[in-house]
C-alpha cells in the first residue's frame, strides 16, 4: 500500500523536532563530558550554579518527554493494556537509571527512600488529585473498572509497608535498613509478585483494565507515527542523555540543597518531577478526555513499578557496591503515607470519582511539602 503524501508531509516535521531534542541533548552530554570537570570541579558560585542547574534540568526534561512519547507511539500501535505497560516501564527505566547512576557516583544513602517516597506523594497526592478534579470539573463524576484498581491497590499497599516501614522494626537491620538476608528475600519477592501482576494485566485478566463501559474514542490528529522498530531505537536513544547527564545533575542539586540549608529530601523530589512530569501531563489529559481508567491505569501502575522494581533495583545496587541504602520513613512520613494509601482506598471505592476527593488529594500533597521543610 502506498504511503499518503499528507502522512509524509505530517511525519517529516515531526521527526526534525525529535531529532532536534536528540541534537541538544548529546550536545549537552558532550559538552558536560569535555568541561563538566571544569565547571563542577570547584563547586560553581550561586549564579552559575543555578544556571547550569537549570540547563541540564530543561534538557533531560525535554529528553524524559521524547522518551514518553515514543512509548506513548508504541502504546497506540500496541493497543491497552500493553501501550499503557509499555509506558509505565519507560519511566520507571528513567527512574531506576537515575537512581542507580546518582547512588553510584554519590553519598546519600536515603536517596532512593526519598525519590521513591516523592514519587508515592507526587503522583497519589498532586497528580492523582490534579486530574481528579480537572475531570471532575468537565464531567461530574467519572467512572472506571474497580477490579483493576483493586489489583493495583492490592499490591501497593503491602509491597510498600514492606518497603518503607518494616525496615525501621526489622530485629537484624533496623535503622531504616535490611540486612543483606531481608534485601536479598525482597527483591526476589517483589519481582514475583510484579511478573505475577503483569501476567494479570496482560493476559488472564485484561478486562480489569479497561473501561467499564466501552465508547469509541475520538479520533486523533497526529502526526505518523514510525514502525515498532523505530519507535524503540528513538525511545532508547533519548535515554541515553538522561543517564549520562544524572551524575552532574546530582552534583549541582545537591550542593545548591546543602549550601543553601534546604532539605535533603529536596534532591528526591526534583528526580521524582523531572521523571513523572511527562507521564503526569498524560495522565492528566486522559482524565480531561474522560478516560479515567487510562488515567488510573498510568498513575497507579506508576506507583506500583517504582515500589515493584525500583526498590528492588536499589537494594541490589547496594548488596552489589556495599552502600547502605537506608529505606525506612520517618514517622511522621509514615503517617503521612498510611494516611495517602487509606484515602486512595476510600476514594476508588465506589467506582466513581469528584472533584471532593481531587481536592482531599492535594491536601494530602499539600501536607507532604510542609513537612518536607519541618
Amino acid at each position: 500500500m502506498k504511503n499518503d503524501p499528507s502522512e509524509r508531509q505530517g511525519f517529516l516535521p515531526g521527526l526534525i523536532r525529535r531529532e532536534w531534542v536528540l541534537l541538544v541533548g548529546y550536545g549537552t552530554t558532550a559538552a558536560f563530558l569535555i568541561k563538566g570537570h571544569d565547571w563542577l570541579g570547584t563547586n560553581p558560585g550561586l549564579g552559575f550554579g543555578w544556571l547550569l542547574f537549570l540547563w541540564l534540568f530543561a534538557v533531560m526534561l525535554a529528553a524524559s518527554f521524547s522518551v514518553v512519547r515514543h512509548a506513548d507511539h508504541l502504546a497506540e500501535i500496541l493497543r491497552e493494556p500493553l501501550g499503557t505497560i509499555i509506558l509505565t516501564l519507560a519511566v520507571t527505566s528513567i527512574e531506576v537509571m537515575m537512581i542507580s547512576a546518582l547512588m553510584l557516583n554519590g553519598n546519600n544513602p536515603a536517596l532512593a527512600r526519598d525519590t521513591m517516597f516523592s514519587v508515592v506523594m507526587v503522583v497519589l497526592g498532586g497528580l492523582l488529585g490534579t486530574a481528579l478534579l480537572t475531570g471532575g470539573l468537565k464531567f461530574g463524576e467519572q467512572n472506571f473498572n474497580l477490579k483493576g484498581v483493586n489489583s493495583f491497590l492490592g499490591l501497593i499497599l503491602p509491597l510498600s509497608v514492606l518497603s518503607m516501614v518494616l525496615p525501621n522494626f526489622t530485629r537484624t537491620g533496623g535503622d531504616g535498613i535490611f540486612s543483606t538476608l531481608h534485601a536479598a528475600s525482597l527483591i526476589l519477592l517483589s519481582l514475583i509478585i510484579y511478573g505475577v501482576f503483569l501476567a494479570v494485566q496482560t493476559m488472564r485478566h485484561r478486562e480489569f483494565f479497561n473501561e467499564t463501559d466501552w465508547e469509541p474514542e475520538e479520533p486523533r490528529h497526529s502526526v505518523s507515527h514510525g514502525s515498532i522498530a523505530v519507535e524503540a531505537v528513538l525511545l532508547i536513544l533519548h535515554l541515553v542523555p538522561v543517564v549520562l547527564l544524572s551524575k552532574q545533575l546530582a552534583h549541582l542539586l545537591d550542593y545548591r540543597v546543602r549550601g543553601g540549608g534546604l532539605p535533603v529530601e529536596l534532591v528526591g523530589l526534583v528526580v521524582a518531577i523531572l521523571i513523572l512530569a511527562p507521564e503526569g501531563l498524560a495522565a492528566i489529559k486522559a482524565s480531561a478526555r474522560n478516560q479515567m481508567q487510562r488515567s488510573v491505569n498510568v498513575l497507579l501502575g506508576s506507583v506500583l513499578a517504582t515500589i515493584g522494581l525500583t526498590v528492588p533495583a536499589a537494594l541490589a545496587i547496594g548488596i552489589l557496591s556495599g552502600k547502605p541504602i537506608h529505606l525506612g520513613l520517618s514517622p511522621s512520613y509514615m503517617t503521612l503515607l498510611a494516611v495517602t494509601l487509606g484515602s486512595c482506598f476510600i476514594t476508588f471505592g465506589q467506582g466513581q470519582t469528584n472533584i471532593l476527593q481531587g481536592f482531599v488529594h492535594l491536601l494530602l500533597f499539600a501536607a507532604y511539602i510542609v513537612l518536607m521543610f519541618d
